[in-house]
């Protein structure tokens, strides 16, 4: 029997990273994007090297319903590996940022992965194997002023990852929450986009998405409910256990406030 992924966000970054690891496993791909052309390139290039097949579904995820719909397009099929890593961020005060920019990344990052989740988590339990992979960020570990909704929703995917991998002990079925800190994808521009700042021109102290997306996506693989890559992330992600809220959310706005010097 055939081994079937979904991933959602595929066309770009650890999306499309996490493709090309699923493709080399020989996995068969549901790939999900509101971007079509670009989910035509990643079909195009993963199916030149590698014997599978590959669905392409194009929808607006930030859509409340559209995860009962992606569900009734794909439940005939066995849904082995579930990544939900569609995401975006925003930059400003809270105050000035625009609000429907807001609303979508809430119903995106929160409803619509909780809801895909909830769809096909039952059927990986009745089978008794299976594996889920919400992408969050080390973003998820503080409060992050200048960026306060997409902190905030990056540390519901955490809690919730990490109370679904508590409950489907012994079941079969690993629920991982993937905790990156700034690599080299399209977040950046994207974010730039629809903000007054330069995130996009600060790659160069970012990490490679393709060596980022690999240490996630063995930590999946080996049913591990938590992973932060590299040292200074693990630190980052440790500085409520040893600085008040109120220093570490201060800290968080002084280093917000340079992106944009």
């Amino acid at each position: 029997m055939k081994k079937i992924a979904l991933v959602t966000g595929a066309a770009s970054g650890f999306g499309l990273e996490f493709s090309k690891l699923l493709a080399e496993d020989s996995y068969h791909l549901i790939l999900i994007d509101i971007n079509g052309p670009g989910l035509l390139d990643v079909k195009q290039e993963l199916e030149s090297k590698y014997p599978i097949g590959i669905d392409l579904l194009v929808y607006d995820l930030s859509k409340p319903e559209c995860a009962l719909q992606i569900y009734s397009e794909v439940k005939q099929d066995q849904i082995d590996v579930l990544i939900n890593n569609a995401g975006y961020g925003l930059y400003g005060f809270f105050s000035t940022t625009n609000w429907q920019r807001e609303v979508d990344m809430i119903n995106l990052q929160i409803l619509t992965l909780t809801h895909l989740t909830k769809l096909f988590l039952p059927e990986m339990i009745a089978r008794g194997n299976g594996r889920i992979m919400n992408v969050s960020s080390v973003a998820a570990f503080q409060p992050g002023p200048l960026m306060a909704v997409y902190y905030a929703t990056k540390a519901y995917i955490l809690f919730f990852t990490e109370a679904l991998a508590n409950e489907v002990k012994g079941t079969g079925v690993t629920a991982t929450v993937f905790c990156p800190g700034q690599t080299e994808t399209n977040f950046q521009k994207t974010v730039a986009l629809y903000s007054n700042s330069k995130l996009s021109n600060t790659s160069k102290v970012m990490a490679n998405a393709t060596r980022i997306a690999r240490i996630g996506y063995k930590a999946m693989m080996q049913g591990k409910s938590v992973c932060v890559p590299g040292l200074l992330n693990n630190v980052i992600a440790q500085l409520n256990r040893i600085m008040p809220r109120k220093a570490t959310a201060s800290l968080v706005r002084t280093l917000q406030e340079k992106i944009r010097e």
